[in-house]
């Protein structure tokens, strides 16, 4: 599912790569697939799928064995996830590849996350085999900043609390790996990229790669919901969550500068899930 997303359409590159058959299912079937052209084309059957529509997905896991499933964070994700899960089992899908978030627990004080672990327990109750991505920030999404990169700001409410960025391409090629390996399927796999990065760190980075000034504004919690809202025009629950997981960043360097958690590593879920 997912399959002109970021994190889908890299997973449909991967398997492609890999001479896997494959069944890309998309809202808009009318339209070209991101990057898909050619053989690659030709190899590659598409068909409408809708979370929201039923008769469509019972439609497009007509035969299929695995299923990869990714969509975007919502407030209506939870209901989604589990209706598509539920479909899926029915129509005879064997194994479901999720992406999932870092944390993912009953009590995370971030609901995205909450959200997760509720469709992981729901796939766990059905019984159907299953593995969980949990890949940490998507680093597509540093794309979000570059209307203040461009004003020279890197805004957030962060503090010096470092992040850990990972490609959607990695993500993809972990999910192809997971569809298609019988001895990685079945596992939970938190996903990282190489380093863990302070908005101060990527702000200097950033200067160097441009050749200006760039700064980092750290604001109150507050302050940056407000400002997501209002001039990023973010809906509130996304603008909620990115600074639910800025401040879950901020309590883990806490932790870890008591002694209490681990120093190296640290890192912070991921905002606005690019599917």
């Amino acid at each position: 599912m997912g399959a002109t997303g970021a994190t889908g359409n890299a997973l449909l590159h991967s398997l492609l790569a890999l001479g896997a058959p494959v069944r890309a299912l998309t809202r808009t079937p009318h339209e070209p697939i991101p990057g898909i052209t050619g053989v690659h084309r030709a190899r590659t059957e598409v068909r409408y799928a809708d979370a929201t529509d039923p008769d469509s997905l019972r439609t497009a896991f007509e035969d299929a064995s695995r299923l990869f499933l990714t969509m975007a964070n919502g407030p209506a994700q939870v209901e989604l996830e589990t209706r598509v899960v539920d479909i899926a089992a029915r129509a005879g899908v064997e194994h479901v590849v999720k992406i999932s978030a870092p944390a993912a627990e009953p009590d995370s004080p971030v609901a995205v996350s909450r959200g997760h672990h509720a469709v992981e327990q729901h796939l766990r109750a059905l019984g159907l085999g299953h593995t969980v991505l949990r890949p940490y920030a998507f680093m597509q999404n540093l794309l979000r900043l570059a209307p203040g990169i461009a004003q020279g700001v890197v805004l957030g409410a962060m503090g010096q609390a470092p992040c850990n960025y990972i490609d959607c391409r990695d993500i993809g090629d972990v999910a192809a790996a997971a569809l298609t390996r019988p001895d990685i399927a079945g596992g939970t796999y938190a996903l990282t990229g190489p380093e863990a990065v302070s908005h101060g760190e990527l702000a200097r980075r950033l200067s160097v790669l441009t050749g200006r000034p760039i700064r980092c504004v750290d604001l109150a919690p507050d302050e940056l919901r407000d400002h997501l809202v209002r001039r990023a025009r973010m809906p509130a629950w996304l603008a909620d969550h990115v600074t639910e997981i800025q401040q879950v960043a901020i309590a883990r360097l806490l932790r870890a500068r008591c002694g209490r958690g681990p120093r190296r590593g640290l890192q912070c879920g991921h905002v606005g899930h690019p599917r």
